[in-house]
């Protein structure tokens, strides 16, 4: 299904071209839980923390990946609204080929400092071991990781957002086989529910790609669109690079907070995994619906409608507010029952998740007004100041949680630090929005 950004009703259609992009984000979220609870269910509370501490790394090293892609979409889209047809190509040529050898890069890289990656994540010695053999598998599946969400860009920027749907959905279920497959039928522990994630992901990849060559013939290129073009190369780096900055610090401090909660051992390690499994369910309606708004307005932008990009703006602030409140009464009335999912015998467990799901998930809306000012700096070729309010916002986090942890709140420091950092780059956000994008942009 494509829906047209540029014309009709303004909420409607970003509603419906959003809608694929929470359900893919959904099934991505879904896939990767189902390997918290198989290994949580069969391996136990060791190799939950190990898959937890595995995931927050491998979190941080897809932002890259994704940053790059999102920033490259936005000038996709830019030259989509614009009719401009041969540089769109182009651009999709000079774009695939930078990010595929950064991917192959950060691979290398990966497997090459693993053991440095293990210590400076003070992965406590009892699971390092099982995590290092869950990486060495999960890290195989990087440029599987870039190339799907390459032509899930490419595929949005034609305003069509079901496609990378249906590969994210045969991803999922083919994920959630091969995991109990692999852990709960052949006994293969960790390395099995590793493995699953990997075949799933190049599946889904191998979809996208074959699809996108097939049948949009605006999207086709290959080596005669891959001209030197100096300055659309230049724009393309630059909203790429500061995107992924973006993406990256963003989940760099979730890392550092990562290492600060191994500090308390696995009960607390296993708890926090659960938790931000369940958080990115909450996370995700508000982070897709904010990718939305980004196409929306850099599709408008490009068509010269700046009006309707103003009232998109609008309507996406009033739709944000209410599924933020929506989803907070969800997650706190409902916090140790979710817990449970994960790990129903163990209590302490159940009990540090549920505080760390209290304390953060009163505060959602705080997280959906900061997506949306993402998206909006992003759109409009102004990545730097997405980039600033994520050094506030993870900066603020990381620091406090250090502070507070010292403190007699313990790990309820950490969870306090969360919507403390979301508060005060919401803001700047405002600041910025009115004194600077205002202005200059919109």
């Amino acid at each position: 299904m494509t829906v047209s950004l540029t014309e009709g009703k303004i909420t409607k259609n970003l509603v419906l071209f959003s809608i694929p992009l929470i359900l893919g984000n959904l099934l991505q979220t879904l896939y990767n839980t189902a390997d918290s609870i198989i290994v949580g269910r069969f391996l136990g509370q060791q190799a939950l923390a190990a898959v937890g501490s595995a995931y927050s790394l491998m979190t941080f090293i897809s932002s890259i990946l994704i940053g790059l892609t999102l920033g490259s979409g936005i000038v996709f889209s830019y030259l989509h609204g614009s009719g401009e047809k041969e540089k769109y190509k182009r651009a999709l040529a000079l774009s695939f080929s930078f990010i595929f050898i950064l991917s192959l890069l950060i691979t290398a890289i990966c497997y090459a400092f693993i053991d440095q990656i293990l210590t400076f994540q003070q992965v406590p010695f009892e699971i390092r071991e099982m995590m290092k053999e869950y990486l060495l598998v999960i890290f195989s599946g990087i440029i599987a990781t870039f190339i799907f969400n390459f032509y899930s860009t490419v595929l949005r920027s034609l305003s069509e957002s079901t496609i990378p749907l249906a590969a994210m959905a045969i991803s999922a279920v083919m994920n959630v086989a091969l995991d109990l497959y692999f852990v709960a039928s052949l006994g293969w522990g960790i390395w099995g529910a590793a493995f699953a994630t990997v075949i799933s992901q190049y599946l889904s990849a191998v979809f996208l790609l074959s699809y996108t060559a097939i049948k949009k013939i605006d999207a086709r290129f290959g080596l005669k669109n891959l001209s030197f073009d100096r300055a659309l190369l230049s724009e393309i780096s630059r909203i790429s690079i500061i995107t992924s900055a973006q993406q990256s610090v963003m989940n760099f401090g979730i890392l550092l907070v990562q290492g600060l909660v191994n500090s308390f051992g696995t009960v607390t390690m296993a708890a926090f995994s659960a938790g931000v499994k369940i958080d990115s369910f909450a996370y995700l309606l508000l982070q897709e619906f904010s990718n939305a708004l980004s196409f929306f307005i850099s599709q408008n932008m490009g068509a010269g409608k700046k009006d309707r990009a103003r009232k998109g703006i609008l309507s996406a602030a009033v739709l944000i507010s209410v599924f933020s409140l929506l989803s907070s009464i969800v997650i706190v009335r409902n916090s140790q029952l979710f817990a449970s999912l994960f790990i129903s015998s163990n209590h302490a467990v159940i009990e540090i998740c549920s505080r760390y799901l209290l304390l953060e998930g009163s505060f959602y809306i705080l997280i959906g007004f900061l997506f949306m000012f993402y998206a909006i700096f992003r759109s409009l070729k102004m990545p730097s100041v997405s980039l600033v309010l994520t050094i506030i916002s993870l900066g603020l986090r990381v620091i406090l949680a250090y502070m507070l942890s010292k403190t007699a709140l313990l790990s309820d420091g950490i969870w306090i630090s969360i919507p403390l950092g979301w508060a005060i780059a919401d803001t700047a956000g405002i600041l910025f929005f009115f004194f600077k994008c205002r202005k200059k942009a919109l």
